[in-house]
């Protein structure tokens, strides 16, 4: 059985997996767009901290606000702390109960953030893209609609 279409996703990555990430936000922001919304929203650093701000307040605030935890999994996430941070924010608080999605992007020692991980249904991204989208979005019960090559 899906779950609920998120409210806000919040994305946590490393920074130097930016190009993998960014194009993740903009995938979940496009799969959830009938005529009448405009997709599922996602908090993504790269996308939503602008220049001046004090970045680790967006960060919080954005934890404080979304419903789902997506956490982008690598050798440099699991190395990256604040990607620790933010995941050990999300399971401490109860709302992302069954709402933590672990992204493997690339093979890693991901019990290396938490070895809870281990518990959460992985969404694989190393076989193809595409099984990768088509897992994730299975789970808020969309289908996965390749972009047209324009």
């Amino acid at each position: 059985m899906a779950a609920a279409l998120p409210h806000e996703v919040f994305l946590s990555h490393s920074g130097l997996n930016r190009e993998f990430a960014g194009s993740l936000s903009e995938e979940i922001r496009r799969q959830g767009v009938p005529v009448w919304c405009h997709g599922v929203p996602v908090w993504y650093s790269q996308a939503n901290i602008l220049g001046a701000q004090q970045w680790h307040d967006e960060i919080g605030a954005a934890l404080q606000r979304c419903d789902w935890f997506v956490v982008v999994l690598s050798p440099l996430s699991v190395e990256s702390m604040w990607v620790k941070r933010e995941l050990l924010y999300a399971l401490s608080h109860d709302r992302f109960e069954n709402k933590i999605v672990p992204i493997m992007y690339q093979p890693c020692d991901y019990e290396g953030l938490s070895w809870t991980l281990s518990e959460f249904q992985m969404v694989d991204f190393t076989r193809t893209l595409e099984e990768g989208y088509i897992a994730l979005f299975r789970m808020w019960g969309l289908g996965y609609r390749e972009r047209n090559p324009d």
